[in-house]
Order: structure tokens, then sequence, then C-alpha cells
């Protein structure tokens, strides 16, 4: 049976709509239109800011300033797009309509769904109460990310606790980077020595990809800092400046342990957002549930994903989604034409792990945490040609390339024989 969207004026009906106006979002926005310009394609998201996240590391390391991190949303969106300026309620996939939190329905022949990711900050017990002051500071957060480069500056001795919640979370190397570059800016101070540094973890193991894992031990070596795995923050309590973790021993047994500090940074637990957990969209373990390849829903077919928000296993980076948005173009267009869906996606993700100011790991990889670099030198050594990308091209490339809808086109070559 066709679709129903009897209740939906022309006005609301668009060949394509997509859900996010983030990086995802936008690149899929402005390709469609550089592709077919005659498509009618609508973005629903209610941000009136569009933030590059990958650079809010560097603000909270005082590399960059937040300003130059943030633009207007409204100057970004593709001519000839309609932007809808509201919130998803609800999805209706098998009458091809979403329901806005005013009760407006919006009707597509192809739906893109890619709003990110949710920060879950009220698991932890006492975080939202305090953050931002109390030495309580995230990257995560455009409201706290300078308040972290405060707090790294006013620290002349104690303790430094970093965190990392259970995964799946995006940038998952960025939990670590904001540890090294503290690590860094206390050693150039003559103060890390007065220090004690901690990252927890709640994983059993420092990054994902075990071709990286000894560049960065090397770096935990290097600035003494105290690796504890399996150290999961619960709760906070600022005033008086203690976290508590619930720790899992190695033999399976749990306990919680508290901890003193003098500065905690908080990576936060992290899930789909709420209408997407709620919709008929997702798979078991509550994100968008897509093919892993095609990138199309796998129950639906008028439905494609991309970004933090798909189920996938690739990294949850910015540089994932510059790789799937051109999947997701291809083969909606293919959809729409009849024809077979050639596109795939490999799983590419891309993290640069600052390990000082000045040098950075550049770890690129693909499903399975296969090595695919893209540069010709070992990619394992700290470079300062990596961080020339990190600091000054990657934020160009993002912002003229990636959003316009242009190719950012850096082949990258898997490394199997390792």
């Amino acid at each position: 049976m066709a679709p129903t969207q009897t209740d939906i004026p022309d006005s609301d009906r668009f060949t394509v709509v997509i859900v996010g106006g983030g990086a995802a979002g936008l690149t899929v926005a402005a390709r469609l239109r550089r592709a077919r310009p005659n498509l009618s394609i609508a973005v629903i998201d209610p941000a009136t800011t569009h933030a590059y996240q990958p650079g809010w590391t560097l603000v909270g390391a005082g590399v960059m300033s937040l300003k130059d991190t943030l633009r207007q949303e409204g100057g970004l969106i593709p001519k000839g797009v309609r932007w809808l300026r509201a919130t998803v309620a609800s999805f209706t996939p098998e009458e091809n309509a979403v329901t806005l939190a005013d009760g407006r329905r919006i009707g597509y022949r192809r739906l893109v769904v890619c709003p990110g990711l949710q920060l879950d900050w009220g698991k932890i017990d006492g975080l939202t109460e305090t953050l931002g002051r109390n030495g309580v500071c995230s990257n995560y957060s455009r409201d706290t990310v300078e308040y972290t480069w405060a707090c790294i500056q006013s620290l002349k001795g104690g303790t430094a606790l970093f965190t990392q919640p259970p995964m799946p979370i995006k940038c998952a190397g960025a939990p670590q980077k904001i540890a090294y570059l503290a690590s860094d800016y206390w050693r150039r101070e003559g103060v890390l020595s007065r220090m004690k540094v901690e990252f927890d973890v709640a994983g059993d193991a420092l990054f994902g990809v075990k071709y990286f894992v000894p560049a960065l031990q090397d770096a935990i070596d290097y600035y003494g800092i105290d690796l504890q795995l399996k150290h999961n923050l619960v709760a906070v309590d600022g005033p008086k400046r203690q976290a508590t973790f619930a720790v899992t021993a190695p033999d399976g047994s749990s306990s919680m342990v508290t901890r003193g500090f003098d500065m905690l940074h908080v990576t936060p637990p992290q899930s789909a957002p709420d209408f997407i957990k709620s919709s008929p969209l997702v798979n078991a373990a509550g994100w968008l549930d897509v093919d892993a390849t095609t990138l199309r829903h796998v129950r639906f077919d008028t439905v494609f994903g991309l970004g933090d928000v798909i189920g996938t296993s690739n990294a949850k980076t910015a540089a994932a989604a510059r790789a799937q948005a051109p999947v997701v173009v291809e083969n909606l267009l293919a959809s729409l034409d009849g024809r077979p869906l050639a596109g795939a996606y490999d799983g590419y993700g891309a993290c640069p792990l600052t390990v000082s100011y000045g040098r950075v790991v550049l770890a690129e990889f693909l499903y399975g945490g296969v090595p695919a670099p893209s540069f010709h030198y070992d990619q394992r050594k700290p470079s300062r040609f990596a961080w020339a990308l990190k600091t000054k091209v990657f934020p160009r490339l993002y912002w003229n390339m990636m959003l316009t809808g242009r190719d950012v086109h850096l082949p990258h070559k898997p490394i199997k024989d390792i």
C-alpha cells in the first residue's frame, strides 16, 4: 500500500527530508543540491548555532577560541534548501512522514536521519549541579569548554582526574587528548611534578584500535599519568571535590571507589536522542538501525542514516560523517531512480590524538579496527604535520569544503598485514 499523506499540505511535502542540521545533515543537503538542484529538500533542526566540535579539544587547551568554532546555522543551510527550525517528536515511516513537536506533519519520499547523539549528563549523580564550577569541567559542552582551559591554567599542583564513560561516545579519543595537553602544559609550566594526573576509563583498553595503543601508552608513561581501566564515573560531589567510580576488578567483582580531586574533566555518557530511542527506527541497543555498508535502514527502504546516531561499529567522528555522506547521497539518488544501491561505506573514521602541543598521532581506521592511513608515513608516530592538519587544515576543510558539498577526497589504504 502506498504511503498515506492525505493530511499533509503540498507545502510540507518534500522529496528529501533531513533530520539534523549538524555536520552530517548539512553535508548531505549540500551534496544533494549539487547533484540534483531541482530536488525539494528540507532540513529539520531547532539549533540556531552550528559548532565545529572537533575544535573543542583545542579550545579547552587554549589553542583555539570558542567563537572560531561557532557559526550561525541559517548561514550554512544550502541555498534552495528549506530550513524547518523545529524539533521532531516522532516518525511514521510506513506513511513516509515525520511529526514535529507542534503536531505538524512533514511528508517525504526519502528520509535521512542524522540528529547526532545526546549527552546524558544526568546519568552521573551530582554532575549537573557542579559542572562549570568547583573544578569540574568538560570539553563536551559549549558552555564549559572554556572553563577547562581556566582550570588547567590555575592548577599549580594537586590531583587532576580525566574520565571516559562506556562506549559508544563521539570522538572516542577526546577524553585522553585533553589529559595529554593538560599534562604537557603543566610540564612546560614546571608544575607537573607536583601533579597527580589520572585517566579513568570505563572500558578495558586505552584505545579501541590496538595498532595505535603503544604510541598512546608512550604518552601516558611520558607524563606519568595513572591509567585506571574499568573505572566508570557514577557520582560527583563538587563542593567536597570528590568523584565516585564504579570499579570492576579482574575477577568480575564490583566496588565503589571515591577519589578527591582539584580538577575533574568529565566525558558524559552518551546515547541516541530520546526521540530516536522511542521511534520504530532503532535497533535493540537504541541506535538507528541501518545497514553498515549501504547506510539504508534495514526495515524501511525510504530511510537512510549517518553520523553519530547510527548503530554501526565505526567511530563516531566528523571524519566518519564526511566518508558516509557521499555513500548516502549516491544510494539515496539510486533508490529514487529505482537503481541498485552501489555506494559502500567501509567504516572509515579518523581521530587526531593530540599527545602534546605541536604533535598528533593521526589514527585512521576502518571497520574491525583496520588501520587505513591517508598519508604516507607511520601514523603511530606523533607528528607536527598531523598537528598542522588538526589545527589549520581540517577546520578549513570542514567549513569551506565538507559543509558546502564539495569533495574532500583523501584516499585511505588499509594496512592488513600488521
